[in-house]
């Protein structure tokens, strides 16, 4: 008895903490979604408003208008759909190469990789930078698009450590049977990390989509710069002319494709880390 009052009340603490933990990541986006539909008033009043007694929605209208919404979103789709999409597919042929091929210095290739995780960005970044601008690739796409279509370290070293439990035996027989390198890859292993690769596409999206550092960098353009940017611009303009209705109504549409995605997909999501917590 004593032992199951223990466990009963572990379960409650456990509840009350994710709870309290859930508040404070959620109300911020109710936050924004309710000043977005507020007028000036409503959104300065004390006590705080949450429910709005009149929904405004010229505010959405008007973020259109006011800036080059429609083209960040473009501009952060193309970027996001080319990296993720190809960087995948780079990602799980390096993970197979690394996890069940022989080659010359595998393992020593691949500490290196591992390595330059430790690394900080803003040691490269100017030297990147310097790189790209010989290029004739700023102001443009391609300093955040092509690096990323060689794979991703992460997703490498995810994807190998989810191969190793694939039993070799099976590769071994598909090379008897005169099965490529290629189609081992195609038709044995990729269906068998297909929710590894699944989750860890579903992170790579919202880490990309999301990414302001690299875009500030090196896009300079209204109509080049990426969502993030734009929204951005939209605080820094219209913060002083206090419109933050506006402010938050450009947010809220910048959240709601990672918002859908996460809703739809959230069971990849914590799959993969239970996937990372088990095969790691």
């Amino acid at each position: 008895m004593l032992s199951l009052k223990r466990f009963n009340l572990t379960d409650l603490l456990a509840f009350i903490v994710i709870s309290i933990g859930a508040v404070f990541m959620v109300a911020p986006l109710l936050w924004t979604l309710s000043t977005s539909f507020k007028s000036k008033a409503e959104v300065f009043a004390l006590p705080p408003v949450w429910i709005p007694e009149t929904f405004h929605f010229e505010k959405y209208i008007e973020i259109w208008e006011k800036g080059p919404l429609l083209s960040g979103i473009q501009n952060s789709l193309i970027i996001t759909v080319c990296v993720t999409i190809i960087g995948t597919f780079t990602s799980s042929l390096a993970a197979f190469a690394f996890a069940k091929l022989r080659f010359p210095f595998k393992n020593m290739i691949f500490l290196l990789l591992l390595s330059a995780l430790m690394i900080p960005y803003p040691a490269v970044m100017i030297p990147q930078f310097i790189l790209f601008s010989e290029f004739g690739w700023v102001d443009t796409l391609k300093p955040l698009i092509v690096p990323g279509l060689f794979g991703n370290i992460m997703m490498i070293f995810f994807l190998r450590q989810y191969l190793t439990s694939v039993p070799g035996a099976i590769i071994e027989a598909a090379k008897i049977d005169g099965s490529s390198y290629f189609g081992i890859f195609s038709k044995i292993i990729f269906p068998l990390i297909r929710p590894a690769v699944a989750a860890q596409l579903i992170l790579w999206f919202m880490a990309v989509w999301n990414d302001y550092l690299a875009p500030i960098i090196y896009l300079n353009s209204p109509e080049k710069q990426t969502l993030q940017l734009v929204i951005a611009n939209f605080n820094a303009t219209y913060a002083i002319q206090t419109d933050y209705a506006l402010i938050m109504a450009a947010s809220f549409i910048a959240l709601l494709p990672m918002l859908i995605i996460f809703l739809v997909f959230q069971k990849q999501i914590i799959e993969s880390v239970a996937i990372s917590g088990v095969k790691g």
